[in-house]
């Protein structure tokens, strides 16, 4: 399955979730570190929800972009 997930600049480097799966999380000082904890985050996740006798949700989250005219 293929998760969406939103990845955040913040002050001190990066952070992520997944809108389908509260509680998955992840941070980073990059980008590249926090695409790869994101991956281990996700793992753990599902592995735990197994192991609960759950179901991970299926995506349904979706990207779309809206374009907007800022006047200064």
């Amino acid at each position: 399955m293929k998760y969406l997930i939103v990845y955040e600049k913040t002050e001190t480097g990066y952070s992520a979730y997944l809108p389908d799966l509260p509680g998955c999380i992840a941070t980073g000082r990059t980008k590249r570190e926090v695409e790869r904890n994101m991956r281990q985050a996700l793992e753990m996740h599902i592995d735990g929800m197994k192991a609960d006798g759950e179901k991970p949700a299926k995506p349904k989250s979706f990207i779309g972009f809206q374009e907007v005219s800022i006047q200064p």
